[in-house]
């Protein structure tokens, strides 16, 4: 059994769109519903712009900004734009531009301009005779002394912190469900056993159910499927108890992230391992034994026990089979101390129907950045009815979609351009049915 999958998703509900409609029919305009949030005039300065490579002017993704001497940071979506936030008393900040494998670049907040910041970096080259210097000999050595200094190097305070989170489902290319959060989570220390809490602070939500056939895909999980991706507070997920033997560990390559050597170490269950576990990397600070990022996947060995693992409920003429399972999470670095900072998920199915001849192909993401943190010294916690379940399904309890400005101050993973374009056009739906004196709101 895959403890990680079935822990961490409890499953995906695939369920016929007729029974949905029992729920939907209360509001014709429901997945265009809003919520008129008033911020008042902006108490921030915000900047838009890409981070790319200085030489193949290719877009850097995941790349983060953060303001030197405080825990405002966001980071780049998939096509390299970012979105920054900064409180308007702040003005002599320096905003830290950093990227896995390149040389970080510190930008005076002055510099800036609101729109179009077209920021560049450079690779940072190692040199090989860095690479010898106290070398480990073995990976899988490396990555047991890895994660048993968590309590060492990451946060031993409880921390609160606020968190943007986006799921997104869609058909082949387009975009059918869009669910957004800002979340505030309560970090337990990395030494500790207990889990984290999170609490739903402003949430947001569009389907469209007429591009989803017959069946109408959920996530259950929300935010809990992001947060648990964090394999040095949860890692039971992927390197449970006993099962890091199963793993071969080897040596790939090196990179640096500030100014920093990071060994890449390649891992894959053995062949003799027959059940669905994972391969893919992970970037130890050598010097430091610190874990900075991890990117895998799920190998799909059988897809029988791989759609047991993901696939709660289904229609009985259905069959849904996971294509690809990734996964993503990356840390940051503040006062020698590491943090969860950001991660994602994605998965593919196949749903075929059994009289149908052609199939569907869905992907969903999952996504969630740390924007603000700050110690939470006397380990308050939520009530328990106010916090998440993690059985949530964030696109049933999302309050619906508003004017642009509904995030206000909150650092937010700024929109692809698909997204930016969903999201236009539900807010052009929205005026139409205001100005016919509709009301979208349930």
């Amino acid at each position: 059994m895959n403890l990680f999958a079935n822990t961490l998703y409890k499953g995906i509900r695939l369920v016929p769109t007729c029974l949905l409609l029992l729920v939907w029919m209360l509001s014709p305009l429901d997945s265009m519903a809003f919520q008129d949030v008033q911020d008042g005039d902006s108490a921030f300065n915000q900047y838009k712009g890409e981070i790319s490579d200085a030489s193949s002017k290719k877009p850097l993704v995941f790349a983060t900004l953060s303001v030197e001497g405080t825990n405002i940071s966001t980071i780049t979506n998939t096509e390299g734009n970012f979105l920054l936030k900064i409180p308007k008393e702040m003005t002599d900040g320096t905003v830290v531009v950093s990227f896995l494998g390149y040389k970080s670049k510190n930008i005076p907040l002055a510099d800036l301009k609101p729109n179009k910041n077209k920021i560049t970096l450079v690779v940072s080259v190692t040199e090989l005779s860095e690479v010898n210097i106290n070398a480990p000999k073995d990976a899988a050595a490396l990555v047991r002394e890895t994660l048993a200094r968590k309590g060492d190097n990451y946060f031993d305070d409880p921390t609160l912190m606020t968190a943007f989170y986006r799921e997104t489902i869609k058909k082949r290319r387009k975009n059918v469900s869009l669910s957004e959060a800002v979340v505030n989570i309560y970090k337990t220390p990395y030494s500790s056993l207990r889990k984290d809490a999170v609490e739903l602070y402003r949430a947001r939500k569009s389907t469209d159910y007429s591009k989803l056939d017959t069946v109408a895909l959920k996530l259950q999980g929300g935010p809990f499927n992001t947060l648990y991706v964090d394999i040095m507070k949860y890692p039971e997920y992927i390197f449970a108890e006993g099962s890091i033997q199963d793993y071969q560990f080897t040596f790939s390559r090196s990179t640096r992230i500030n100014d920093q050597l990071i060994y890449v170490i390649k891992f894959n269950q053995w062949e003799s391992i027959k059940e669905p576990l994972y391969q893919g990397e992970l970037f130890i600070d050598v010097e430091n034994r610190t874990l900075t990022s991890a990117i895998y996947t799920l190998n799909i060995t059988d897809k029988y026990k791989a759609a047991r693992l993901f696939v709660r409920k289904k229609p009985a003429k259905v069959d849904v089979w996971p294509t690809e399972v990734a996964y993503r999470v990356d840390y940051r670095e503040k006062g020698g101390k590491w943090y969860y900072g950001y991660s994602n998920v994605l998965l593919e199915f196949k749903v075929d129907w059994q009289d149908k001849l052609f199939n569907s192909v869905y992907s969903m993401t999952a996504e969630m950045a740390v924007t603000d943190w700050e110690k939470n010294l006397d380990g308050q916690l939520p009530k328990v009815r106010e916090r998440l379940k993690k059985s949530i399904i964030l696109s049933d309890e999302a309050l619906g979609f508003s004017d642009p400005d509904f995030w206000g101050e909150y650092n937010i993973i700024e929109p692809e351009k698909s997204i930016e374009s969903a999201i236009k056009k539900i807010q052009r739906q929205l005026r139409r049915a205001r100005s016919k004196g509709g009301s979208a709101a349930p």
